[in-house]
């Protein structure tokens, strides 16, 4: 039984996904939602196992599994924009399909139950951002969060353009705006990364995605907390958490508290297992 309730975090993860899975498929009548979120949620599901049996690559591996598969297949292959100007668009077509779903079910409604998990395990952007070499920032956080709120303006202004000028062809625009805009991503969270010394600098900084997680994260019920018990107050979580997060604080306004994205970095580091 005891061996049974440890495993039980990547089961109720997979029954999540697989609900809404079978939930969509049955209300869109469309086969392509029970295969999405099915194989999304094993992905998922998988690298949680893989955690639980200490392998060191189990986050990563689920990153690749599910960014690759939103890059190339779902962005690349099907001509689905999934990034943020896809999700304006299909909103403002009155069209629940696609990275309308997406958003909702990962980046505005999942974070109540998952916090920034999706940062962590399913970003196409931070999935390349964290093979680089400073999976540690090496310099103090910069006041630069505000920049985040001009790119997730910029992306509305730029979809409400379009339509206002009545541009033609918008879906195939939408397409090159997945292509160019994921580019530019790379390009600038690299940058970034080097001149910061911090893989994380662009989802600190300047990722418009977050505007939508950080007020969710706050009420998120899978959190990493402290058991004070244990805690000898080494400092050793805070000096290995790519997002600067105060892992030692078990209340909700704890420093960058809505950053964390469940790498399980500080877990894995903390000498007295008090996380």
């Amino acid at each position: 039984m005891k061996e049974l309730k440890k495993y039980l975090p990547p089961i109720i993860m997979l029954l999540v996904f697989e609900t809404v899975a079978v939930t969509l498929w049955l209300t869109k009548h469309n086969l392509f939602y029970l295969f999405n979120f099915t194989y999304i949620g094993l992905s998922v599901s998988v690298g949680v196992f893989l955690f639980i049996k200490k392998y060191k690559y189990a986050r990563r591996i689920t990153q690749l599994l599910v960014g690759l598969y939103m890059l190339v297949y779902l962005g690349i292959i099907s001509n689905e924009n999934m990034q943020i100007e896809g999700f304006w668009y299909y909103l403002f077509t009155g069209v629940f399909e696609a990275a309308t779903i997406h958003y909702a079910v990962a980046k505005i409604f999942g974070p109540i139950l998952f916090g920034r998990g999706w940062c962590g395990y399913a970003c196409w952007t931070a999935m390349v951002l964290d093979f680089l070499p400073y999976k540690v920032p090496e310099k103090p956080r910069k006041k630069l969060g505000w920049i985040r709120y001009l790119t997730f303006t910029a992306s509305v202004v730029f979809v409400g353009a379009l339509f206002l000028a009545k541009v033609g062809n918008i879906e195939r625009i939408m397409f090159w705006a997945f292509i160019i805009g994921n580019i530019l991503y790379y390009a600038v969270g690299i940058i970034l990364a080097f001149a910061f010394k911090d893989n994380r600098a662009f989802c600190k900084y300047i990722c418009p995605i977050t505007v939508f997680l950080k007020p969710m994260s706050y009420f998120a019920l899978i959190r990493i907390k402290c058991d004070k018990e244990k805690c000898i107050s080494c400092g050793k979580c805070k000096r290995v958490c790519p997002m600067n997060v105060d892992m030692t604080d078990n209340s909700r306004k704890r420093e960058n508290g809505t950053e964390c994205i469940l790498c399980m970095e500080c877990v894995k580091n903390c000498p007295k297992d008090a996380l």
